[in-house]
């Protein structure tokens, strides 16, 4: 009976969430990174992240260069056991975007906490987005991790609203750029 429980309190929290129309309110979720995607992009994929770059072949459009509101897909690995999605809310410049996503870095000890225009910096060779680093609060900068990444999953319709007023371009390019200038 619990498991029926909590199934049923998991699809409700999906169908409560907002769609991309109140971005606003996205920004105040807490929870998982996949149904955050999924109301933030719109793109209507289900299961665990790293599943997403399969189930999307035939119904989305989907590359390697990314665009403002597309979903990255990072698949599993070590480190992350279900791999993760994100948003793209921001390109900067050829190898530094921005992602608004959930359930990256802790917040007062907890994961789960949406963050908004957090770097993410191409770290592949032929620059070509299989490699990334991710901002990181705990560390204040990018992260030591490399993570691979599967691809970018394209919406059908713009994406917006998960971007802030001022975003912080030059604190995103000293992240990706300078490092240890933080």
């Amino acid at each position: 009976m619990s498991r029926w429980v909590a199934s049923l309190s998991v699809a409700l929290l999906v169908l409560a969430l907002p769609t991309v129309a109140s971005a606003a309110s996205l920004l105040r979720y807490v929870g998982e990174c996949v149904p955050f995607a999924r109301a933030a992009s719109g793109i209507e994929i289900y299961g665990d992240a790293w599943t997403w770059w399969e189930k999307a072949d035939g119904r989305y459009q989907r590359g390697h260069v990314p665009r403002q509101g597309a979903v990255i897909v990072f698949p599993r690995i070590a480190k992350l056991p279900l791999g993760h999605v994100a948003v793209v809310s921001r390109v900067v410049e050829k190898r530094v975007l921005m992602l608004t996503h959930a359930n990256w870095s802790r917040q007062n000890g907890k994961r789960g906490h949406t963050e908004q225009d957090v770097t993410l910096f191409d770290v592949s060779d032929q620059n070509n987005w299989s490699k990334v680093k991710v901002w990181y609060r705990d560390a204040n900068g990018l992260g030591g991790g490399i993570y691979p990444v599967a691809g970018f999953i394209y919406a059908r319709r713009p994406v917006t609203g998960l971007s802030g007023p001022h975003p912080d371009y030059v604190g995103a390019l000293i992240d990706a750029y300078v490092p240890l200038a933080r």
